[in-house]
């Protein structure tokens, strides 16, 4: 994993918005429809390609393949690439979208969000046999889409996000295992597959994991803040049971707030839960750093004990409003995170992805766009600061 050695490197979370060539092919394959695969199959390789490209020639170091090859969201994927689990009707009562403690003492608010959105997902993921990993032929095409578009540009290195245990297929149910740490395990062990292919391939891994603060909103309360703390530090050893054998250098782990456009009153404060993301056998720590909700806690990092031979990749760019950062702010946000770490173990991301699922955005793709023009330029002038 490379260092930002003599300038301030860029770099994002990973999901983009998807082209409507793309999308043509994936509504009918997410409704069950009919398609022609061979066209899609096509399309998504022309796809990855163009936006390598155009992270390339927008000055992004390091980049991704948009996440193009998933046809639902960044976490629900994985049910296209498990074995074991069954799709049922999510019932009104026990919608999982309508939980939460910012939820509740926002409900006119959220009520109103729900009605101008749609959720990728309306069914819920019931486990009722052995979980396996079936998805290979899956992975191996997105990892040769990849290769191939990396080849024909100029980048630092490449990465492929995809879901850590605790965050993949949020909010099943388990009607197999003895036990819902059993399942958790099975995930695990079966996500090492997907995990290993990308290393082997020469890639970046990056560990996408917004539920592990999530599950604060939600548990706390009635639930103690130990008892959260206790289900982190539970994710977190399946997850690293699934990276054995994978060197810490070749993984970047992200974490964000769940990504949602709310008030997030009662999010976990990142000081609180620190120490346990550091606990992931990771290279990188990819934060969210650009949300006025947590763009304080960027002083957390005077105080957190980062090892010297890890980078965080910090995020100075925000997916979740159509404000584009002014190149100087996302340069301020950069500098003083570089003054407490060391300008070498600072690179400049985003928050989150700009696309949560193929039919599902944050911004319009020309404020993507502009939202990387700002980030490039904001670690140009940080870079000058910082190396003179």
């Amino acid at each position: 994993m490379q260092r930002s050695t003599d300038r301030v490197l860029t770099t994002h979370v990973g999901s983009l918005i998807r082209p409507d060539d793309l999308l043509t092919y994936i509504r009918p394959l997410q409704a069950g429809e009919p398609y022609d695969r061979a066209a899609h199959a096509a399309c998504l390789k022309s796809s990855v390609a163009d936006i390598v490209r155009q992270q390339a020639a927008a000055g992004i170091d390091v980049v991704s393949d948009g996440e193009f090859g998933k046809s639902i969201s960044w976490s629900q994927y994985a049910l296209e690439r498990l074995s074991g689990f069954e799709r049922r009707p999510i019932s009104t009562e026990g919608n999982v979208f309508a939980q939460g403690a910012d939820r509740e003492r926002f409900a006119e608010f959220y009520e109103e969000l729900d009605g101008k959105q749609k959720y990728a997902t309306v069914n819920e993921a019931v486990c009722v046999a052995p979980i396996d990993y079936t998805g290979l032929a899956d992975v191996e095409r997105d990892i040769a889409n990849f290769k191939a578009a990396l080849a024909q540009v100029d980048v630092a290195e490449g990465f492929l996000p995809v879901a850590a245990p605790s965050s993949v297929i949020p909010d099943r149910r388990n009607e197999f295992y003895a036990s819902e740490d059993d399942c958790l395990e099975a995930i695990g062990k079966a996500m090492q597959v997907e995990y290993n292919a990308i290393i082997d391939a020469g890639l970046l891994l990056q560990l996408d994991d917004a539920r592990a603060t999530v599950t604060y909103d939600r548990m706390v309360p009635p639930g103690t803040f130990k008892e959260y703390r206790d289900w982190v530090a539970k994710h977190v050893a399946v997850l690293n049971l699934a990276l054995e054998g994978i060197p810490p250098e070749k993984i970047r782990y992200h974490v964000c707030w769940g990504s949602w456009p709310g008030p997030h009153t009662t999010d976990v404060a990142l000081k609180d839960i620190v120490d346990l993301i550091l606990q992931v056998n990771a290279g990188a720590y990819v934060i969210e750093g650009a949300n006025p909700r947590h763009e304080h806690e960027w002083k957390v990092w005077g105080e957190a004990d980062l090892p010297e031979d890890k980078i965080l990749i910090h995020g100075v760019i925000s997916h979740s409003t159509n404000v584009v950062e002014h190149p100087e702010l996302v340069a301020e946000r950069i500098v003083r995170v570089a003054r407490l770490l060391g300008r070498e173990r600072v690179i400049a991301g985003t928050d989150c992805g700009f696309a949560q699922g193929p039919l599902y955005r944050r911004v319009h793709p020309s404020i993507m766009w502009a939202k990387f023009n700002a980030l490039v330029e904001g670690a140009a002038i940080a870079s000058k600061e910082l190396w003179g």
